[in-house]
């Protein structure tokens, strides 16, 4: 059981898949042994998702259609050796915080290389205002970003909310003074994200963002990418990965504000004089 749930974590890896199309890959994980053998119908009612769901997850695997996908598990190849099968082990919940702390892995060892979060950090440092956005998904990333940045930077514009106000305030930040916007781009991309990120480029705004992948459909090359793999193990995304990204380039645009350090400690000399937290 442990070497079939395996393969098919396996299979589902790496696929960008809705939160309905998770639930059905969560399922076939419940019942591995089972998988090759549930028709469509059958495999809908466990996950308690609509027949044609079903379809569309074979489709969103690569496959084209049900009858394939089935077919391919009863075809799959037995256990792929110790190593794989006591991995598996682990149940779905455990497997989602591997698969997290593998993209931490990744991540480590793209800092290895210092200079793209050094670039970054330089440019939206000069950047005033600093306008920071995030839609949807990414709109925690963006909101927990601005929050600490507004410590270190005098003038940060957190850009949370879409709608026809989002474009007028991109234009206030490129009226004001802004030579640069960070974006947290995170799946699943919203159409309105990449408006806003076209007209930022067409005021003139140099583009930093922090994305899922170096090949994020909403950046193009002559932005600032920074890659941080999201994970896609649960039914809703987890973004660990993005978000200590987000903190490095906090830390390293501290580097290159001179004032920071004074204005840390000036809010922890305030925060005191008012008691905002707990001692």
């Amino acid at each position: 059981m442990a070497g079939a749930a395996a393969r098919l974590h396996k299979l589902f890896e790496g696929h960008r898949l809705t939160p309905t199309q998770r639930r059905i890959a969560h399922c076939m994980v419940r019942r591995a042994d089972d998988a090759p053998f549930l028709s469509s119908v059958e495999l809908a009612e466990l996950a308690g998702v609509s027949q044609p769901s079903v379809t569309r997850f074979a489709v969103a695997l690569g496959f084209d259609g049900y009858p394939a996908l089935r077919r391919h598990l009863r075809e799959a190849p037995g256990d792929g050796g110790a190593e794989a099968d006591a991995d598996a082990t682990a149940n779905a919940y455990q497997q989602a915080a591997l698969a997290e702390i593998e993209n931490l892995r990744l991540l480590a060892a793209q800092l290895a290389d210092p200079a793209p979060v050094a670039e970054a950090a330089r440019v939206l440092a000069a950047s005033r205002p600093l306008p920071v956005l995030g839609l949807r998904a990414a709109s925690a990333q963006a909101r927990g970003f601005a929050y600490f940045a507004a410590k270190v930077h005098p003038d940060v514009r957190l850009l949370d909310e879409g709608g026809t106000m989002l474009a007028d305030r991109i234009d206030a930040a490129a009226r004001a003074g802004a030579g640069a916007l960070l974006c947290f781009a995170l799946p699943r991309h919203p159409r309105e994200v990449l408006d806003a990120l076209a007209q930022a480029r067409a005021l003139g705004l140099r583009v930093v963002m922090v994305a899922d992948s170096a090949f994020a459909p909403v950046a193009r090359p002559e932005d600032l990418l920074l890659p941080a793999a999201v994970g896609t193990g649960l039914v809703f995304d987890t973004a660990c990965a993005p978000m200590l990204l987000g903190r490095v380039l906090l830390e390293a645009m501290c580097d290159e504000l001179p004032q920071a350090q004074a204005r840390l400690e000036e809010f922890d000399a305030r925060a005191a004089e008012r008691g905002l937290f707990l001692p």
